[in-house]
């Protein structure tokens, strides 16, 4: 019998960021509703916005 929880039990959030699904860590577990990104990375970049692409970026040739 196998132990633990299946992972698609276990809750999942959307990173604002990179908009992607991540689902709950052993490591979260005190601090689950604190928890707004996924990962060190888009927490770096929360604040970072893309740059709006130049109008010549992908003009044919």
């Amino acid at each position: 019998m196998p132990r633990g929880t299946a992972k698609r039990d276990l809750p999942t959030k959307t990173c604002p960021v990179c908009n992607r699904p991540f689902t709950w860590r052993r490591k979260w577990a005190a601090v689950w509703d604190e928890v707004v990104y996924c990962s060190e990375r888009c927490r770096r970049n929360r604040n970072k916005t893309a740059e709006p692409l130049a109008k010549d970026a992908f003009s044919p040739l």
